[in-house]
Order: C-alpha cells, then structure tokens, then sequence
C-alpha cells in the first residue's frame, strides 16, 4: 500500500494526542479552584473522569471498530473529541467540566484501539509490522512527556482552558487526512455485539479502577473502596465467563492461551505499573524538594518520555540479535537500573547525572512496550484486531491505575513513618499526611518555623522516595524474568500466514 506510512503518520497523530491529554491537566487543576470554585472532590473527579470512561469502553469500542469499520469509527471518535475538547474548554463550572471529561473519555475510548488495530491491518510484512508499532508506541510515550511541558507553556500566557483547545486543530488535521488515506477495514464476520457483554465490562472496568484509585486516596478500610473492589472482581469475572459461552464474544479468551499473547499483557501491565511510579516520585520531588516550576519540571522529564520514541524504533532492529523474549527483558533490566540510581538522589541533584539514567530508562520503555504490542497484535487474528488492541490498552490503563495507588501508598506511608516534626508547631495535620500538606502548612507559618518543617518533610519524602525506588527496582527485576521465562520461543518474525492459527 503505497499510503501505509501516511496512514501511520494519521494514527500516531491522534495517539500523540490522547496521550498528551492524560497529564496536560495536571498542571491546570490549582486554576481550576480559583476560576470555578472547584472543591477537592470535585478536582478529583475532574482529573479522573477522563480515566474511569476511557478504561471503561476500551474492549467495547475496540470491539465495535472490528464490526462497523475501524476509519469509520477513526473518524467518528476524532471529531466527538474535538468538540468536547470545546465544551471542556468553556466550562463555566465544575459539574460541566467533570460532564464534558466523562465525554472526552468516551471519544478517545474510540480513537485509541482504531489507530492500533489500523496500524496492524495496513502493515502486514512482519518487520515493517513491528517497526511501524515501535513508532506508534514512541509517539504514545512522547505524549506522556510532552503533556506537562505544553501545559506549563499554555498556562504562562493563557487561561486554563487553552489546555484543550489546542486538541481542536490537531483532530481536524486527523479527520482530513484520515478521511484522504486511511483504508476501511472490518471483520467480515462479526456478529451483532452482546449487549449484556458491553455492560459487564464496562461496569467491571470502572468499579475496579474507582476501588484502586480510592485505595489509594482514602485507603483500603473504607467501606465504599472494599464495596468497589469486589464488585468490579465479580463483574470482570462474570464478563469472562460470559465470553467462554458466545459464539462471538466481545473478547476471544482463547487468545489468553496463546502464550506470547498473555506473556505480553502481562508484562505491559507489570511494566506500566512499575513505570508509573516513576512520574509520581519525580513530579513532587523535582518541584517539592528542589523547588523547580512545575515547566521546569515538565522539561526536566521530558528527554526520558521522548527518549522512549527512539526505542520503540531501536526495539524492532534488536528482536533479531535478541529475540523478542530478550528485547522486553533488557528494557525491563534497563530501568530496573534506573531506579537503583534513583534510590539515591537527596535534597540536591546534579541534572547531567540524571540526564542519562533516565534516558537509559525512556528507551528501555519503548523496548518493552513496542515488543509487547506487536505480540499482541501478531499473535491475535487481524479481523479482531480491535479488540486485541483494546485488552493491551486496558491492561495499561489497569496497571497505571495500580501503579499510582499501591508504590503511591509506598511512598506516603514511608512519609509518614518517618517524617520528624520540629517540637511547637500550632497545627500538623496536613503535614503528616503529605508533603503538599507540608507546604501548605509551611505557607501559614512563620519563616524560622517555616523552614524546619520543610527540611523534616523534604527528608522525609527523600526516604519514602528510597524505599519507594527499590521496591520498583526489585519488582522491575522480577518482571524481567518473567518476561524472559513467559516469552521464550517466540518467534522473532511472526508472519502473517500463521496468525490465525498460533
């Protein structure tokens, strides 16, 4: 197909873009209480609304793509998004941002398993398969990283809600060329879709990512956090077990048999949950410790995110000296690495030491992510590529979710273990809860006070961040067996002949 690479050009665009919009806000929510009033649950529903409806309709919409046409529904998705982007942008209170991010969700529900599983279905010679999914996933990366740097430049001249207005032209861009270039493709055979199905998943989806984002928060003794969790495990397991019994499912299951399938979700979701620590420690570190700007922090981060694109490109050249088991390993062992070195940073940091550990990281990302995904989407048939696509970006958004929650409760917990309040204080409550408890409490105080109870919580957050960064270092290494045991044999061309039958 003489317009395959153009095709890439489209999906990578629009996957740039919903990757971008999971962190821009992050830097807009302290606007967000000034100009609407919005209260602390509420900024909490508006950071993760986008999250919960995303999770929720990634298996149905990468299904329903596989039945009504994959472009179709490309397109679809790129243009709801660009008019909620407006909606968000405009929002006169909190109710209707929280409204319109639930609908941001949904569209790019749409947009994220379309380009992958069209990816796959254009690229059918497995090296050009494998390279074209190395760039798609270095673009998803990139967004992550870039996210908080464009927020940060947004936010010094323009009101919060330009964070989402520079989606508009951006899916404009994406629904003319998607409309010149991308091919249609569907499964020629798929059935009408379960209904009963879509619900379970998606219900399923939403209470367990609520249960584990609420664990971490409020912690897991709270009656609504354990009411959550079981139903969301009794929902996802009633969802497999309907699956087993459908003539056509919205999930194959018998996918998870083949194993460079499951290997691979697995591994990803392992990998994103060790990974996500990585933005939580370095977000409050960079300004809370040090005392960066929250842009100079986005630009600090930033070579380590656009350092993954260059490894989804490196990870399709190394399958063959490697194989794909020892690719997804060495990217495991590679930041594994990284967060030993990170198990010594202190109140001082010397950047051009960081520099290089955590590009080391970034590619050693883009090794592991590209291999997976394109082990997932080879080993899966290319009429339900939609689907397979949707499982592999569920499972990220799952491990992302636990990530946060479980190294989160780490890292808090260490805090608060060890943090060494000066004697007099007239109010410590919100300091032994956090560190941005601290600084808020430090804000009220005088300067000599100020000053002791900021040097007691950075120390304390420094040990957290320790043990926090060892623990990610032990789990990365025993990811990394995992992968070299649960990926051997696979083969390092996959080709299109045997997809169906492996």
């Amino acid at each position: 197909m003489k317009n395959k690479w153009s095709c890439l050009a489209i999906a990578c665009l629009a996957t740039l873009l919903l990757s971008l919009d999971l962190t821009v806000l992050h830097l807009a929510l302290p606007r967000l209480v000034t100009d609407l009033g919005a209260n602390s649950t509420q900024l909490l529903w508006i950071g993760d609304m986008y999250g919960f409806a995303l999770a929720g309709l990634l298996v149905t919409m990468g299904n329903l793509g596989d039945r009504i046409g994959r472009k179709r529904l490309l397109l679809i998705g790129a243009a709801a998004f660009g008019a909620a982007s407006v909606v968000t942008a405009y929002a006169p209170n909190a109710e209707l941002l929280i409204a319109a991010r639930a609908l941001l969700g949904v569209a790019g529900a749409t947009i994220m398993p379309s380009t992958l599983s069209i990816v796959r279905n254009v690229f059918t010679e497995p090296g050009e398969r494998t390279a074209a999914i190395g760039i798609w996933s270095g673009m998803s990366a990139a967004g992550f990283a870039i996210g908080p740097v464009v927020g940060g430049l947004l936010l010094d001249h323009f009101w919060w809600g330009s964070v989402f207005l520079i989606n508009v032209p951006i899916m404009l861009l994406v629904l003319a060329g998607g409309a010149l270039v991308l091919p249609e493709s569907r499964n020629p055979h798929a059935g009408r879709p379960d209904l009963v199905s879509v619900v379970l998943s998606f219900a399923g989806v939403v209470t367990a990512v609520y249960a584990i984002k609420e664990a971490a928060h409020q912690g897991l003794e709270h009656a609504d956090v354990l009411v959550a969790g079981a139903a969301g495990v009794l929902l996802l397991g009633l969802f497999v077990w309907r699956q087993t019994r459908l003539r056509e499912p919205l999930i194959d299951v018998r996918l998870f048999r083949r194993r460079a399938f499951s290997a691979s979700i697995v591994t990803n979701l392992l990998a994103i949950f060790t990974m996500s620590a990585m933005m939580l420690m370095f977000g409050w570190y960079l300004q809370l410790v040090l005392g960066w700007s929250p842009l100079q922090a986005g630009l600090a981060q930033l070579p380590g995110g656009l350092s993954g694109a260059v490894g989804g490109i490196l990870a399709a050249k190394l399958i063959h000296r490697l194989g794909r088991n020892g690719v997804v390993a060495l990217g495991l062992a590679m930041n594994a690495g990284a967060f030993l070195y990170y198990s010594t940073l202190g109140p001082s940091l010397n950047y051009l030491v960081l520099l290089p550990v955590m590009i080391i990281g970034g590619v050693g990302i883009g090794f592991t992510f590209t291999v997976n995904n394109d082990n997932v989407l080879a080993t899966a048939p290319r009429e339900r590529a939609g689907a397979a696509a949707a499982v592999s970006e569920t499972a990220f958004e799952l491990g992302g979710a636990l990530g946060i929650a479980i190294l989160g409760t780490v890292l808090n917990t260490a805090y608060q273990t060890n943090l060494q309040l000066p004697a007099g204080l007239p109010s410590a409550d919100s300091a032994r809860e956090s560190i941005a408890g601290a600084v808020t409490t430090a804000a009220t105080l005088p300067p000599q006070q100020a000053d002791q109870l900021m040097r007691a919580a950075q120390t304390a957050f420094i040990d957290g961040l320790h043990l926090t960064a060892l623990v990610t270092a032990a789990l990365l290494a025993i990811v990394t067996l995992l992968a070299l045991i649960g990926l051997r044999g696979v083969p390092k061309v996959i080709p299109e002949e045997v997809l169906t039958h492996a």
